[in-house]
Formats: structure tokens, C-alpha cells, sequence
């Protein structure tokens, strides 16, 4: 007879532990409590787990819903800002001054208004074209440079290493 604590081994079988019928000189197991994994509960956790991974999901298309008004936004303002009057050939990286005649016909001038003096017209905002033909509102400036220039820095990180078959996070951190 086995003493208790151990599971006696099925005889001629290779499944693994189990029960050893009382007649053969073996224990039974202790008895597992009734409902102690129910499939009630299962099918409770596994919902519980796919409503969580849902909900992961839903907030990443919000924010992707986000970011392409953004975009949709931002290339209207680029869109509007190509076709302001301008007598002079754009420059990426140049920052370009609008104005509005007494007419409301806008124009970009390369004078700001502390240039300028006292401006004829109305001064309407200031913008920097970037050498993607996309327009950066002047307040935007420093903080679109700082991200190109990091952008820059990782992409030529990127370049000198070696290939990696798994994701590699160093270095993205300043």
C-alpha cells in the first residue's frame, strides 16, 4: 500500500499519473472539490480576457482615428498655405511671413513684422516650409526641429547596425 501524499502510476500505461483503484492496493487521489473549474467560470475569464483585449484594441483605433485627422487637418493647412500668393521662389527651411491685403488677398512676404516696421497689412502668422513641402505653424518650430533631428540621429543609428532578427528598443531614448 502507497502512503498518502504520492499518486500511484496506472499499471502498463505511459499517460502519466493516476488513479490506482483501491482494489490493486492503491489510494485514490484526494477528491477534487466539486465546481472548481467549472466551464461557467472558464467561459467567464476567457470573455473577461477577450473584453480586455478588445477594449486594447478600441483605444488603438481611437488614437489611429486621431492621428489621421491630424493628418487630414494638417494637409488641408499645407494644402492652403501651397496656394497663399507668393512672389518670391519657397525654399524649404526658410520661414515665410502671410499677410492679408485690405482686399483679403494673402501673401507670404520673407519680412516678419518687427522687420517690416509698420506693416501695410495685416499680419496673419508666421510658418517654416520643411523640406517635405509641409508647412510648420511658427510657434511649432523648435519643437518640429528637435523631433527631425532625433529622427535623424536614430536613422543613422539604424543604418550602422547590425541586422537583428529581434526587436532592438536601445538607443530611442535620448
Amino acid at each position: 500500500s502507497r502512503q498518502g501524499g504520492t499518486v500511484p502510476r496506472r499499471r502498463g500505461s505511459e499517460l502519466g499519473p493516476g488513479p490506482v483503484p483501491p482494489s490493486s492496493g492503491g489510494t485514490w487521489p484526494l477528491p477534487v472539490p466539486p465546481n472548481s473549474c467549472s466551464s461557467s467560470q472558464a467561459d467567464d475569464f476567457t470573455r473577461a480576457n477577450a473584453c480586455s483585449k478588445l477594449m486594447v484594441i478600441a483605444e488603438q483605433i481611437r488614437h489611429l482615428q486621431e492621428q489621421a485627422r491630424k493628418v487630414l487637418d494638417e494637409a488641408n493647412r499645407d494644402a492652403d498655405l501651397h496656394h497663399v500668393a507668393c512672389n518670391l521662389v519657397k525654399k524649404p527651411g526658410n520661414i515665410y511671413y502671410m499677410y492679408r491685403r485690405e482686399s483679403g488677398q494673402r501673401y507670404f512676404s520673407i519680412l516678419s513684422p518687427k522687420e517690416w516696421g509698420t506693416s501695410p497689412h495685416e499680419f496673419l502668422g508666421a510658418y517654416k516650409l520643411q523640406h517635405d513641402m509641409s508647412w510648420t505653424p511658427f510657434e511649432d518650430i523648435d519643437r518640429r526641429d528637435a523631433e527631425i533631428n532625433l529622427l535623424d540621429k536614430l536613422l543613422s543609428r539604424q543604418a550602422a547596425l547590425p541586422p537583428c532578427t529581434e526587436p532592438n528598443f536601445q538607443g530611442l531614448a535620448k
